[in-house]
């Protein structure tokens, strides 16, 4: 069967994580060819290109005319990408407190001690008027 030669389907999220460790794997700016050929090259290179797009829209990847393309930088790193996505999830719910309260919950004792040791961090920074940021 035809169906069983495709190669599977990436998670939502998973192809942008790639394009980005990508960028952040180069020594300087590169284009999406260098960049479709670190992903092993089965990918388009207007998906490759799309996916670049995405990333700049999301304002964490740079480019640069070279010539009759553009290269790109990474301005972020992909914790910071996955931080956007969470956010973009929260902010598509009715009940945010549900939510943060589900997650916090289920979250490992040890993610649990770092979300809350990250809490106290942003709010002394807060009290002080932001000196750390």
């Amino acid at each position: 069967m035809v169906a069983q030669h495709r190669r599977a389907r990436r998670g939502q999220g998973e192809l942008e994580s790639q394009v980005l460790g990508a960028l952040r794997a180069a020594d300087g700016p590169v284009t999406a060819a260098w960049v479709r050929d670190r992903l092993g090259g089965d990918l388009a290179h207007t998906t490759v290109v799309t996916i670049l797009t995405r990333l700049l829209a999301k304002d964490v990847v740079s480019r640069e005319r070279r010539g009759r393309s553009f290269a790109w930088t990474p301005t972020a790193d992909v914790a910071r990408l996955a931080a956007l996505r969470m956010r973009r999830l929260l902010d598509g719910e009715r009940d945010r407190e549900a939510v943060l309260a589900s997650f916090v919950t289920a979250l490992p004792p040890g993610d649990e001690q770092v979300l809350r040791a990250l809490l106290e961090t942003a709010e002394d920074t807060a009290d002080r008027g932001g000196e750390d940021r």
